[in-house]
């Protein structure tokens, strides 16, 4: 069996649970693919777009919803070697991607050489939009999963002093008709992970140049702190994910809305 069949097999079947019904339901319950719709899937390199790339294809397939995908790898500036393996990758799972040149990675560090990263990633975002915008579609896919949902929760409330996370749907506000899905925000990052070990897939991370210099973040502070309390709490990571969802506005001091700020006995 070649890898794109068992990947295949693998995610709808073998391992249904973890991965294809929870892809399915994160679709059904938040609305994220209409008939119609003309979806442009980032994909990156990483595991995490692979799977999504895979998926959405696998979708079109199944009677959910009268849509069309367009597969986009944007090169931020890759090393030819980040090109290759993408291409092969590509190639192995069975899926056609639209690969657009930009200079993300220039821009970021010309911007901010001290810390390019959050530029980057804005960077990303806007460009992004517009590849997608350009190939007539009205939405656009990225690969972030339940661990990211509760990773951003936590990072915003120990470093930003906000509670504010993830959501599944967003609308762009700078491209009309144009919003953000992540069909992936039910699945865990270690289904995902065994996935790719299993059918040794060899994916790459963020690609920056500067991503081997820098190997702290509070991101990854936050990741190992999660693992840690699991550890002693197996059910930790889904209590979090469940606040998000379940936010009590009578026990709250205050909250924001529509850039207006509110206080609990307004």
């Amino acid at each position: 069996m070649d890898t794109a069949k068992a990947v295949q097999k693998d995610m709808i079947k073998t391992n249904r649970k973890v991965l294809w019904s929870k892809f399915i339901k994160a679709i059904k319950d938040y609305r994220l693919i209409e008939d119609g719709d003309k979806v442009a899937v980032a994909v990156s390199g990483g595991k995490d777009s692979l799977l999504l790339a895979k998926m959405m294809q696998e979708l079109t397939k199944h009677p959910l919803a009268d849509f069309e995908v367009v597969l986009i790898a944007m090169d931020p500036g890759y090393q030819p070697y980040h090109i290759d393996l993408i291409k092969q990758n590509a190639q192995k799972l069975g899926i056609d991607l639209n690969i657009v040149k930009k200079d993300v990675f220039k821009v970021a560090q010309k911007q901010a050489p001290n810390d390019p990263c959050f530029i980057c990633a804005r960077v990303r975002r806007g460009v992004l939009y517009s590849i997608a915008e350009s190939f007539g579609c009205n939405k656009l896919a990225l690969g972030h999963h339940f661990d990211d949902v509760i990773e951003t929760t936590l990072l915003n409330l120990f470093y930003a002093g906000t509670f504010k996370t993830m959501l599944p749907k967003v609308e762009a506000q700078n491209f009309d008709g144009l919003s953000l899905i992540r069909p992936l925000f039910y699945i865990k990052e270690n289904a995902i992970i065994n996935l790719m070990k299993r059918h040794a897939i060899e994916t790459i991370d963020c690609g920056c140049p500067l991503e081997l210099e820098d190997k702290t973040s509070k991101r990854s502070e936050v990741k190992t702190l999660i693992k840690t309390l699991k550890q002693q709490h197996p059910g930790i990571d889904k209590s979090i994910f469940n606040a998000t969802t379940n936010v009590n506005l009578d026990y709250v001091v205050g909250w924001e809305k529509n850039k207006t700020k509110y206080r609990f006995d307004d």
